[in-house]
């Protein structure tokens, strides 16, 4: 019997099941000398008893036991557990011969006359005698077996033999079972929906351990200092990207400074946001990492260096090494995207997913906070869905996007795009990049969206995501979706009063909870919906969404026409997307060159997953070819 298993927290892997009554099967044989059926006692004691019924002419002779007892005299008590089979074979004997004696009464009797007067068969009459006795005793033990001896019980299911044809017994068994169903009392639970089924991960694990042959770093080369830049999640992956630098150029990298000057303008320095201790020490056996330049080399002016992008590891081996050992200092004002997505070797690989994945820890206000939402979102063991809404006016100003916008909010946006000089373009056309699959789902296309893949109008669903832009743009969302969290709404001023002022951290924030949720969807690919879902494969592979926007625009501008029903609506948006939840996939490469490549912190796999199952093959998991990294080397 299966029942409904609540969602664990730490498993998002429990699954729900069926009804919690079942009735209890039995098994029939037939046989075609002894017959007979079962019947329910009704004694003191309930539980399953199996009793002799009898068949039309010992129904009569069970009828004058009947008595007060409860039940039948011809049927056991539940209490006790005779064997009934034995016992019934051995009462048909006694009835045969009972009746073989009634039958023939009268030639019986003068037989014995006849015996009695020849001196000559005695002997033999008392040898049969005794030899009915001696039957009639050992039929009497067989009947009352076990009386006064208690049993223990043992619950079982009792073989029943009938002499009624299949079709009455199955009449009879469908009757017992309909009166006398077994019923095991067991605490209600609430059914968890299919909706939260974690995706199949296969036979991949994390593989992130330094090889045999590891070798720790060598006499530095030079100093490292870079500047990244961009947004949490932008700076985040870049800082990874630095330290694999640094180990190809065998450098010493300075604690990073990260970017004051973007969007969002945060102060916050490294030492803010994360734990820069556990940064230093968990990478300590692959770079020399400090907080400093040391002082004969502070006064040291650094060359400045903007590294191409995408670039394989030999740039940095054989160019870049070079000017560091010259100058002794060298600065890097760019970290994002810095290193190709496949060409590295499998180590430099490994050491990019334990930065992001290990070195990389939040500061320690960051992380109780993010613990104690979390577990806010989680009470009665509910699961929550983290939603990155990226329906904010920066992204909506560089994509151009205005979709259900009124003009006056157009032309704001608009007017921000020209504003900022390093923002190529300008001139853009928002409603062809939405029908191209390029805009962010706006929040009623998002809520349209979850409803379509089956998440009920109760789901706890927190925002992770900055102000959303538009004056009226949540309303249909909280029409779908009432139970809506933020941050500001699910903690108290006095916890946020430490990250509230500072975007990148409240940004951090939402990062741990959307990494601990039990489903992520994201309505735009930018970076933190990249930085999370490879995050969350790595940790096995949580759910998370990635929607099909190409299609789905299409899909809800015909049902916003009246040209499909809802239900088919429905049932096309999910076929479409059973395929976008999570599941292990390799890294797809890039057709038309390295900037198009699927990226590497999105989906860490070859790189830093691998498939276990490989090694009873004898393929050594750090050896596995990772897609075209053999020919990009």
């Amino acid at each position: 019997m299966s029942v409904g298993v609540p969602v664990n927290p730490s498993s998002s892997s429990q699954l729900p099941a069926a009804p919690t009554t079942t009735t209890t099967r039995r098994r029939v044989a037939d046989s075609q000398e002894d017959h007979s059926h079962a019947c329910s006692g009704g004694g003191v004691g309930g539980g399953n008893a199996v009793v002799y019924v009898p068949d039309e002419e010992e129904a009569a002779s069970c009828s004058l036991g009947g008595g007060g007892g409860g039940g039948s005299s011809c049927c056991s008590s539940s209490g006790s557990h005779h064997n009934y089979l034995v016992g019934f074979l051995s009462l048909r004997k006694i009835r045969l011969v009972w009746m073989l004696m009634a039958e023939n009464k009268s030639q019986w009797t003068a037989g014995i006359a006849r015996k009695m007067r020849s001196t000559t068969n005695l002997g033999r009459f008392i040898l049969t005698l005794l030899g009915i006795l001696v039957v009639a005793f050992f039929l009497i033990v067989a009947l009352s077996g076990g009386v006064g001896k208690r049993r223990p019980h043992v619950e079982k299911h009792e073989f029943v033999v009938s002499i009624h044809p299949r079709s009455n017994i199955e009449k009879i068994i469908e009757e017992e079972e309909t009166s006398n169903s077994v019923q095991i009392l067991v605490p209600e639970r609430k059914p968890i929906p299919e909706i939260w089924n974690q995706p199949d991960t296969g036979n991949y694990q994390k593989c992130v351990a330094r090889s045999k042959n590891h070798r720790p770093a060598k006499k530095t080369n030079g100093y490292l200092l870079v500047h990244a830049n961009g947004g949490l999640n932008q700076m985040r992956t870049g800082i990874c990207d630095m330290v694999a630098v640094a180990k190809i150029m065998n450098a010493t990298l300075v604690l990073p400074f990260l970017d004051h000057s973007s969007f969002w303008s945060d102060p916050s320095t490294f030492k803010d946001i994360f734990d820069w201790k556990h940064f230093i020490n968990a990478l300590a056996q692959d770079v020399d990492i400090v907080e400093y330049l040391p002082q004969e080399l502070a006064s040291i002016k650094p060359i400045e260096k903007n590294p191409v992008s995408w670039s394989k590891a030999s740039y940095y081996r054989n160019t870049i090494s070079k000017l560091l050992k010259k100058y002794k200092v060298m600065v890097f004002n760019h970290t994002d995207s810095r290193l190709a997505n496949n060409s590295p070797p499998p180590s430099i690989q490994r050491l990019r997913c334990r930065a992001n994945y290990e070195a990389l820890r939040y500061s320690e206000d960051i992380e109780n906070l993010s613990k104690v939402l979390s577990s806010r979102l989680r009470a009665n063991n509910e699961p929550y869905l983290a939603l990155h809404l990226r329906y904010e006016k920066d992204m909506l100003a560089f994509t151009g996007c205005n979709h259900s916008l009124t003009a006056e909010e157009s032309i704001d946006l608009e007017k921000m795009r020209y504003s900022i000089p390093h923002w190529k373009e300008k001139v853009i056309n928002g409603t062809e990049r939405r029908l191209e699959g390029n805009c962010p789902m706006t929040p009623r296309e998002a809520a349209v969206f979850l409803k379509a893949m089956g998440f009920p109008s109760t789901t706890k669903i927190y925002i992770v995501a900055g102000k959303i832009y538009g004056q009226n743009s949540m309303t249909a969302f909280h029409q779908e979706f009432p139970n809506v969290f933020f941050h500001s709404t699910l903690a108290t001023e006095e916890e946020l009063s430490t990250v509230k002022p500072y975007q990148n951290r409240l940004a951090a924030l939402d990062y741990n909870l959307a990494l601990e949720s039990d489903v992520f969807a994201y309505t735009y690919d930018g970076n933190m919906a990249k930085a999370v879902q490879g995050h969350r494969r790595f940790e096995g592979f949580r759910k998370t969404i990635n929607p099909d926007r190409l299609r789905f625009v299409k899909l809800i501008d015909r049902l916003d026409a009246g040209h499909i029903s809802w239900e088919d609506f429905s049932s096309e948006v999910t076929r479409i997307h059973w395929k976008r939840l999570g599941a292990p996939y390799l890294r797809r490469p890039g057709k038309a060159g390295p900037k198009l490549e699927e990226n590497f912190y999105a989906n860490p796999l070859p790189g830093c997953l691998c498939d276990t199952s490989n090694e009873q093959n004898g393929i050594h998991r750090f050896e596995r070819p990772s897609l075209r990294a053999q020919s990009l080397r």
